[in-house]
């Protein structure tokens, strides 16, 4: 997607602009609490998930047309019903419980529930992870109009349960985690945060003082003066999720690159990306509550924690790998080519979903298990491991 800038973005509403005005005054309060400088994931943290007023915990529509951006499951059903037959093997394989992360607005839970039904292979229990009130609600009220007869198997949480066996799914949540953003001269690295001027929120390099984002940042050996970002956040998820899941697979589905490209040395400015009105820039001080904030994923960060913390790696390929395997193309031979109106649709959405020049590409997915015996079939052709 090609990057616009923030000058010539769609004006706000004077509603939306007192909204991210008063998200501003929370997120200077908390800097001048903070001697004058926070980090970047801080700011992140605040951006998107301050209770009331971050871009996640607020009302403001997200997702698809009328929103900021477009994700897989609101493109088309096909994602959530070839999602599904994935996690019905690991179900199979462990225990008949599926718990997302981040639902959105419910649309990847229903698709899924729906095929899972037609599969005869509905979980037990689905239960789903959500930090917004707003988007909790949304889900609730798409799956009780499209699926009230399964609505009893769906439970909402607060936290991670203590144990789980079965399958867990995150679709877009590592890129919406905070990130550090650390900047790299002379081999050594600073970070840089966010602090205050009279024209509001700049950038300010600071020395690390966090033991563990200075081990990672002592780690990476990037060329001088070169810009990107951390998420000791993401680790921080897998090694939570690892310690609890006794049996099954988590599925993360995401845009991101092994280490060596992550790192690339024309890469020096980093990953960051802001979505507003489905356009992105790179200005994440622009309108903060009112834009999403997204950094690309490490998906060799994201392996070698899940297997420090104990889990066994799967599988990662890339995003049409992973459909094609799974059946997208059967799916789609459901509709009869004849039926026109049904048919093209579909078929423009799946090569959306699966083109490289579109998500088949950029888009990973990474699986991470516990006592699986069979391997799972998203990944039998096209593996791209040697990449992490």
């Amino acid at each position: 997607m090609s990057k616009t800038p923030a000058t010539s973005l769609p004006t706000p509403s004077p509603e939306a602009t007192r909204h991210s005005t008063n998200l501003m005054d929370a997120i200077r309060r908390d800097i001048s609490a903070n001697s004058g400088w926070i980090s970047f994931a801080r700011y992140m943290e605040l951006a998107l998930y301050a209770p009331g007023l971050g871009y996640y915990t607020a009302g403001s529509h997200k997702f698809g047309e009328a929103g900021d951006f477009i994700t897989a499951p609101e493109l088309s059903p096909l994602f959530g019903r070839t999602l599904a037959r994935q996690v019905s093997e690991i179900m199979a394989g462990s225990s008949p419980h599926i718990l997302e992360l981040g639902a959105g607005s419910g649309k990847l839970a229903a698709d899924m529930l729906e095929e899972l039904d037609t599969l005869a292979a509905l979980p037990d229990s689905y239960s789903i992870l959500e930090v917004s009130a707003d988007l909790r609600a949304r889900q609730q009220t798409l799956l009780q109009q499209r699926l009230p007869h399964l609505l009893n198997r769906v439970r909402w949480l607060d936290a991670l349960p203590a144990n789980f066996s079965g399958a867990i799914v995150a679709n877009e949540v590592l890129d919406a985690l905070p990130v550090h953003r650390v900047h790299w001269q002379e081999g050594k690295p600073g970070e840089l945060g966010v602090a205050l001027s009279e024209s509001g929120f700049i950038w300010q390099e600071r020395a690390i003082a966090d033991p563990a984002l200075l081990q990672a940042g002592l780690q990476i050996s990037v060329p001088d003066d070169y810009v990107s970002e951390i998420c000791l956040a993401a680790r921080g998820l897998i090694n939570s999720l690892a310690g609890r899941l006794t049996q099954g697979a988590m599925i993360f589905i995401d845009y991101g690159f092994g280490a060596c490209e992550f790192y690339h040395p024309q890469r020096a400015t980093g990953t960051l990306m802001c979505h507003y009105r489905h356009r992105a820039h790179d200005d994440p001080f622009y309108l903060p509550g009112l834009q999403d904030i997204t950094a690309h994923v490490n998906f060799t960060d994201i392996a070698e924690c899940g297997i420090d913390a104990g889990l066994e790696l799967l599988g990662y390929t890339n995003q049409a790998f992973f459909l094609i395997n799974n059946g997208i193309t059967e799916l789609l031979e459901d509709t009869p080519a004849e039926n026109l109106k049904a048919y093209l649709p579909l078929s423009a959405q799946l090569q959306k979903l699966t083109s490289p020049a579109e998500m088949g590409e950029l888009f990973k997915v990474i699986a991470l298990g516990k006592n699986l015996a069979d391997p799972l079939s998203g990944f039998a052709r096209g593996d791209l491991s040697r990449l992490l």
